[in-house]
């Protein structure tokens, strides 16, 4: 069943090809197992990479011909290239192609294009009824679903009456001020340092991550978020009691920075067509992470080895082994101090829906206090004292 899948949904038996034929991630795959291609979502082969002629040097032996039309793109190909011309990020792209897999594999191998609505509404009740997915987890399986059939096969499946997982309102866990310091207690090095950021700026996890050196401002005490959730950039508080770790921390990113150059690395993703608009500016200092990660790494999309950000999942194990030994009796996440960080400001008698005095207009901030911009309900620190003076992290 699999090697019908590869294909005819995008990846060649590897079985056919007699010498190496390169891959979109930077490697070269010879005679490789189907199961393995399939267990990589991001490695699939180009188009250019599987044209052959007839009757040329590039045919392959034994006098076999394969003949692929550069027009001709599989289907996981074309559901990679539209989310990708939507600048969906990479998390999103291999979701959507993994539910894409799943739900072609329930229907026995049939190419979406010959199903419609009935077939959709009966993988979503299996999901919900056979396998007892959360209400979120269903719901991301139609968005990939919905976005194969309206962005990529151009067809329009109607309403789907299918039984549906019902999401639960669930509040949100808060620590109090004392067990946030019990939790910081238990942590160390760098991610004491991210969590005390995550608590003090009410950043959430990735944006924490993705910060870059140019996005801290210590003469202002600011953070500018770059492309947060929903693609919207805004400004937070940078604790005072973190400006001296953050500047320690800074040079020592900086020595590791200029390793890299030397060794001829130190280039650094750049989103969108920024690499290409300014060739140089990939390994200049302001644009390298805050937080990189200990070793090189392939891009999965470029093929290129560079330094990235940390991986989330090392905070995220720490912090909930640092609430195992505060023996805090709550689930604790990163994202529980983005919530505790909220509460507390509201606690102290600060505005969180409304733009910060003590910011420049150009940064969202008030001019005179009469100006007043709409509140996307978000829960970042735009905090505006109701009494005269700078807000202060609740940290």
């Amino acid at each position: 069943m699999e090697s019908a899948f590869s294909s005819q949904f995008g990846i060649l038996d590897g079985s056919r090809l007699p010498r190496p034929v390169s891959c979109n991630c930077g490697k070269f795959l010879y005679n490789n197992p189907i199961p393995a291609l399939l267990r990589n979502p991001r490695c699939y082969f180009t188009e250019d990479s599987l044209t052959r002629k007839p009757n040329s040097v590039n045919a392959p032996l034994g006098g076999e011909e394969m003949i692929m039309q550069p027009n001709s793109k599989k289907l996981l190909d074309r559901v990679r290239d539209a989310i990708r011309l939507k600048h969906y990020s990479i998390r999103t792209e291999e979701a959507y192609v993994n539910w894409i897999k799943r739900y072609i594999f329930f229907h026995d191998v049939r190419h979406p294009a010959e199903m419609g609505a009935a077939e959709v509404e009966a993988f979503l009740t299996h999901l919900a009824v056979k396998e007892n997915v959360a209400a979120s987890t269903q719901n991301q399986a139609l968005s990939a679903l919905l976005f194969l059939y309206r962005e990529v096969l151009h067809q329009d499946l109607g309403p789907i009456d299918a039984l549906r997982a019902k999401k639960p309102k669930r509040l949100p866990t808060v620590l109090t001020k004392e067990e946030v310091h019990r939790v910081l207690g238990h942590l160390s090095g760098i991610h004491q340092l991210m969590a005390k950021l995550l608590y003090g700026s009410g950043l959430r996890l990735m944006e924490c991550l993705r910060l870059r050196v140019k996005d801290l401002d210590f003469a202002q005490r600011a953070i500018l978020v770059r492309d947060g959730k929903g693609e919207k950039d805004r400004v937070t508080m940078l604790p005072e009691s973190l400006v001296a770790p953050l500047q320690d921390h800074l040079r020592s990113v900086k020595r590791l920075h200029e390793e890299d150059l030397v060794r001829g690395f130190g280039a650094v993703y750049l989103p969108y067509a920024l690499e290409r608009k300014y060739p140089n500016a990939n390994r200049e200092w302001i644009w390298q992470y805050v937080f990189p990660s200990r070793r090189l790494s392939v891009d999965p999309r470029s093929g290129v080895v560079r330094r990235h950000h940390l991986h989330e999942s090392g905070l995220q194990k720490a912090v909930r082994a640092a609430a195992r030994a505060a023996e805090i009796p709550k689930k604790v996440s990163c994202h529980t101090f983005r919530h505790s960080f909220a509460t507390h400001l509201l606690e102290a008698h600060y505005d969180i829906r409304t733009p910060p005095l003590y910011l420049p207009p150009q940064w969202g901030g008030m001019k005179g206090g009469a100006q007043e911009r709409e509140d996307d309900h978000d829960l970042h620190p735009r905090a505006q004292s109701r009494r005269p003076g700078r807000p202060q992290s609740p940290g």
